[in-house]
């Protein structure tokens, strides 16, 4: 294998679980072109990951602008196309690029599977998705261990994040950084507890700072006027990378199932997940340091049309003092201290 492309066209999070396929092809082919297509503003988490030689972004332009960006990649001539989206799109995209081993996931058993030159058609049941995008590879005879997920920043990211801890004062403190938003609703913890514990943590000696996106501004409004503490708030205030290199820094992230807890495990930062539909046994945080709290319910049904719980939905069965709790033994666990 001389020119490889990875596709995986899903969010952030995704894109992080597929890194250690990308260090497994290095391994395994060090003289290999290796080349990712990624989708547009999940680029960012590969833009200095050493495993790979080209980040790809699939366009979203008008059909024309498609036509020509899937064109372009067939000139690439991979001569291995390897798949992780388990989707109709990515393996049309796949087969499109002429490539005469094209391999992809199918555990839907649906007409994508025609597609692929090699299709690993059973689903991740009982294994964590890195395991199961792993196990693509032994489809051209690469057997290995699964290799943990990475994230790498940048020296400009970095002096960015010194800088931002300087502004707060949070230079050699103890600090918690929390990701209270999810991609759905049903994913998202609630704000008032939150909140919460923010003050709990507080108590405890520790900082609370929360980060997210721009949009998110309303979110951290809301947990800072239910607080009885002073909350610091990042959101929309760093790129990606910098809160990558934040995280770094950080005592211990706290937040939802969503890509920013695979981001903080990634870069070797303690993680508290919080779970509720999606089984940590396949969406988990993997990295040292980690931990979830995770109600084991039947979520299923909550994906479409939406959950039937209400008030006793799996989100809210998790309790602030279990949270708390969770954080203090984790941090116990770190540094053998309160």
């Amino acid at each position: 294998m001389k020119n490889i492309l990875v596709i995986k066209l899903r969010y952030i999070g995704d894109v992080i679980l597929s890194t250690p396929v990308l260090s497994l092809l290095r391994q395994q082919f060090p003289e290999a072109n290796v080349v990712c297509l990624v989708n547009p503003g999940t680029e960012e988490v590969l833009r200095h990951n050493p495993h790979i030689d080209d980040v790809l972004v699939l366009s979203r332009g008008s059909i024309i602008e498609q036509v020509g960006f899937w064109l372009a990649v067939r000139r690439r001539q991979f001569d291995c196309v390897i798949d992780l989206t388990d989707g109709d799109r990515s393996a049309l995209l796949t087969w499109v690029t002429g490539s005469s081993v094209r391999i992809g996931l199918n555990h839907e058993h649906r007409w994508r599977g025609r597609l692929y030159s090699h299709c690993l058609s059973c689903g991740p049941e009982g294994r964590h998705m890195i395991e199961y995008h792993t196990q693509t590879l032994t489809l051209i005879d690469v057997h290995a261990e699964a290799h943990m997920p990475t994230v790498h920043v940048g020296t400009e990211h970095d002096l960015r994040a010194q800088a931002i801890l300087e502004e707060l004062g949070l230079i050699d403190q103890r600090w918690v950084m929390i990701h209270p938003t999810a991609r759905y609703w049903f994913k998202a913890w609630p704000l008032e507890r939150f909140a919460r514990l923010s003050d709990r943590l507080v108590e405890a000696s520790l900082r609370v700072v929360l980060v997210g996106d721009a949009h998110d501004h309303a979110i951290a409004s809301a947990i800072q006027e239910h607080a009885q503490v002073s909350i610091d708030s990042l959101m929309g205030k760093t790129t990606l990378l910098e809160l990558a290199a934040l995280m770094q820094y950080a005592t211990l992230f706290i937040g939802n199932d969503t890509g920013l807890m695979h981001m903080a495990s990634a870069v070797g930062c303690p993680v508290l997940g919080l779970f509720g539909p999606t089984n940590p046994q396949t969406w988990g945080p993997r990295g040292h340091n980690t931990k979830v709290i995770y109600k084991e319910l039947d979520c299923r049904a909550c994906f479409h049309p939406g959950c039937f719980r209400g008030e006793d939905n799996c989100m809210k069965q998790i309790s602030v003092e279990e949270v708390y709790t969770a954080s203090l033994e984790l941090l116990k666990d770190m540094t053998g201290v309160l």
